[in-house]
């Protein structure tokens, strides 16, 4: 029996009979739902007879959940962006479902994405508010009080310090010149790094305006729709689905957690190398630069 149940019309149009108005499921066919995974693992690996004698569907649904958390970090092809313009303000507010980025890009006339880079050297802490003896100041609860925004950020924030903070702080100088570029630091696209207190992501003043894109990924549990796996990496979540059942069960042989621990780990591997989705002809067009001669 074929897995295609709708017709043509039914996938090109959509529930609502209209082109591409957003309610289709274009390009679904290549992954699987989370309860089509856990149907098959308790058809395949549960009964008399099975590797599993029995298991609550509970169980085989926590373990399902946590392989596509862990495949969603380095294997499947979870990646998400949002586009902003920054403000003055110079920040880009992290997504809801936000885990780690991939890059982050701002785009130019062109249309071409240039890399924006970390900075390394600076940060935003908590700024404590102190009096004029310097000592702390506390609330009526005895808390700490803290400022809006640190000093550090404040100075970063300057747009008169701009061009030296993105090259005169982050190049060495001697006697006023630029002496010993380091070459992480030879760009000119800006730089950025990550407030994690606040879920921030902050900016060096010269971004201001520039239209900038997150690429980051989740952990594939954020909504409904999200909970799908690759057919690629299917095999893979079955693998991990029974290495983590079996190693949590007890009066289960040490041999038996070992091999499952390691067809679990085949399965992962060959899962990202099915989703590296290399393509000879993209490699041979690379590869045709081989001749050309590097002068350092």
């Amino acid at each position: 029996m074929g897995l295609i149940n709708q017709t043509n019309e039914e996938y090109y149009l959509g529930p609502d009979g209209i082109w591409n108005s957003l309610d289709e499921n274009y390009g679904d066919y290549q992954s699987i739902s989370l309860k089509d995974i856990v149907n098959n693992f308790i058809i395949s690996y549960v009964g008399e007879d099975k590797i599993i004698s029995k298991i609550k569907r509970t169980d085989v649904a926590f373990h399902a959940q946590r392989g596509i958390q862990e495949l969603s970090f380095d294997t499947l092809p979870s990646f998400k962006s949002q586009e902003i313009e920054i403000s003055p303000q110079l920040y880009f507010v992290l997504p809801q479902d936000y885990v780690n980025y991939v890059k982050v890009t701002w785009t130019d006339k062109d249309g071409i994405e240039r890399v924006i880079y970390p900075a390394h050297k600076t940060s935003d802490p908590l700024p404590i508010i102190q009096d004029s003896s310097y000592e702390y100041t506390f609330d009526e609860n005895g808390e700490i009080l803290y400022a809006q925004d640190s000093e550090t950020w404040k100075r970063f924030n300057n747009p008169r310090n701009s061009e030296d903070s993105l090259e005169g702080q982050l190049h060495r100088r001697v006697n006023g010149e630029r002496y010993g570029l380091d070459p992480q630091y030879a760009q000119s696209n800006g730089v950025f790094f990550i407030d994690q207190i606040k879920g921030l992501i902050r900016f060096s003043s010269d971004m201001v305006g520039r239209i900038v894109t997150l690429k980051y990924i989740s952990d594939g549990l954020a909504t409904d729709g999200e909970m799908i796996v690759h057919k690629l990496a299917e095999e893979a979540m079955y693998k991990y689905i029974a290495h983590a059942v079996l190693a949590t069960r007890a009066n289960v042989p040490e041999y038996m957690v070992a091999r499952f621990k390691r067809e679990a780990a085949v399965a992962k591997r060959n899962a990202k190398l099915r989703l590296s989705n290399i393509k000879l002809e993209e490699i041979t067009q690379v590869m045709r630069g081989k001749s050309k001669q590097i002068k350092h």
